[in-house]
């Protein structure tokens, strides 16, 4: 007996309580318990616009997350939305990899016109995965499987598929799967270490076994950027070695950093470049990777190799569509001087916070519209009182850093309505990564808020925080 199927808009009067017991029962009874321990996973939303979530209690929530690199138009951007009805209303013909696209040409041709040199070539996927994985295939494609080795940085971050996972050093994938053979890693923004390694693949006449070298110009996780030099030298030795350069610019394309592309401002040029993230408006799942002519053309560019990587949804209209519009409403309202002007007020609210509360911030780290905030949590009482939690979780050495940085959180999102995310790597960050349409009185809130809630301690927001999460087992209240 099949129960009663959901339409629609059954969809749309479900309640929070009704939605998490669908994700216990369907989803992942273990997603529901993380999301539910902080006060956003039990809000009701109705909708939302710009930088704004409204919930069905009429409430307004300020997100500064920037849909985790996708919303830099922000929540449902007037254009994109027309955009995508417009296409439905008239009936455009959407899937199919064997007929002409015309939309998936005239995307391919602005993303040329847009990026330097001979970046020119494109291929469109779903996923930031997706596109590091095409990426790989088509630099071990051009070496035509003579050369057997590639190289990422040792903090990388580059996806969750069993090939994009391989070359992804963060602990955030902690669990090993198989992974593809002949990856390597050096030191981030280390050009010694990168010499190293490559020297260390070299077959018995000299040359190089590498074909392909990957790395994120802006590493998103922990904030860390690689200097000027290092990159120029790097693009020197990989055409010194045939050695194809890829730069994953998934989430910090698009002039999250300020310039269009964080390479941009470096003068240096990949052979290949992944983006996705905010190319699809915050309304279109869409990746990409962009590849320099010759490297196209010598790996696929003949009738019999240029179905060797494609896609069923490589045709996917509406979403070509959607970044078109996406990437005109980008350079129409100048993104790239948005995000300049948020790095300017963002900087000098960082430095006031230094300046005030010296004991709580450790530091503040980011360009453009991504930034984290340090926090110092070495000495605080609670990581002695957790060693009492016979939990797995407490053991982690970077437990008491998580913590604090989901309590602050927590207590922003309940006492000044705003959503903000944190880190979950080595280095733990509160983020403020809002999208690119954010205004300056809205990011003023955002540090204003931040100051009130220190204000009140950090220690007794983490306390207050850990005794609602493990009051099974520490009596806080005798605390």
């Amino acid at each position: 007996m099949v129960d009663k199927l959901f339409s629609s808009d059954d969809c749309y009067d479900l309640t929070n309580k009704e939605v998490r017991e669908l994700y216990k029962k369907y989803v992942n009874p273990s997603l529901e318990q993380l999301f539910g321990a902080f006060a956003a996973g039990r809000e009701d939303v109705d909708h939302s616009e710009g930088v704004w979530i409204y919930t069905k209690n009429n409430e307004k929530i300020l997100d500064v997350t920037g849909g985790i690199g996708v919303l830099s138009h922000g929540h449902n951007h007037p254009r994109i939305l027309e955009t995508r009805i417009n296409f439905q209303k008239k009936k455009k013909m959407e899937v199919h990899k064997t007929i002409f696209s015309p939309y998936l040409a005239a995307l391919s041709h602005n993303i040329a016109q847009l990026l330097p040199k001979d970046l020119d070539y494109s291929f469109f996927c779903n996923s930031g995965a997706e596109a590091v994985e095409g990426s790989m295939k088509l630099a071990y494609k051009y070496h035509d499987g003579k050369r057997k080795v590639i190289l990422h940085s040792d903090i990388s971050f580059h996806g969750k598929l069993l090939g994009s996972a391989s070359i992804t050093a963060s602990k955030e994938v902690y669990f090993r799967y198989p992974e593809i053979p002949n990856t390597d890693s050096f030191e981030y923004d280390n050009i010694d270490s990168v010499k190293q390694k490559i020297n260390e693949h070299r077959n018995e006449s000299g040359e190089s076994n590498v074909y392909a070298l990957i790395i994120e110009p802006f590493q998103t996780l922990t904030l860390r950027q690689c200097h000027t030099n290092f990159l120029q030298e790097l693009q020197k030795i990989c055409n010194e070695n045939g050695i194809i350069l890829i730069f994953d610019e998934i989430y910090v394309g698009w002039y999250k950093t300020g310039t269009m592309f964080n390479f941009m401002g470096h003068n240096v040029l990949p052979d290949i470049l992944t983006t996705s993230k905010s190319l699809g408006g915050g309304k279109a799942s869409i990746s990409a990777y962009v590849a320099r002519a010759p490297i196209l053309k010598k790996a696929y560019g003949n009738t019999r190799d240029a179905l060797l990587h494609t896609s069923t949804y490589n045709g996917l209209g509406e979403e070509c569509i959607t970044a078109i519009e996406a990437i005109n409403i980008m350079q129409e309202e100048n993104y790239e001087k948005k995000s300049f002007h948020i790095e300017k007020i963002v900087k000098e609210r960082c430095h006031q916070l230094l300046e005030k509360y010296s004991n709580e911030v450790k530091e503040c780290r980011g360009s453009g519209a991504l930034h984290g905030i340090f926090f110092n949590t070495d000495n605080l009482v609670i990581s002695k009182i957790l060693k009492l939690v016979p939990l797995s979780i407490t053991k982690d050495p970077k437990f008491v850093p998580k913590l604090a940085a989901a309590a602050i959180s927590d207590w922003m999102y309940k006492n000044y309505k705003i959503l903000v995310i944190f880190s979950n790597t080595d280095e733990v960050a509160l983020f403020f990564k809002p999208s690119l349409i954010i205004e300056e009185k809205e990011i003023h809130y955002f540090f204003d808020s931040l100051e009130k809630t220190l204000q009140e301690g950090l220690w007794q927001i983490v306390l207050k925080f850990a005794s609602k999460q493990f009051s099974n087992f520490v009596n806080f209240g005798s605390l």
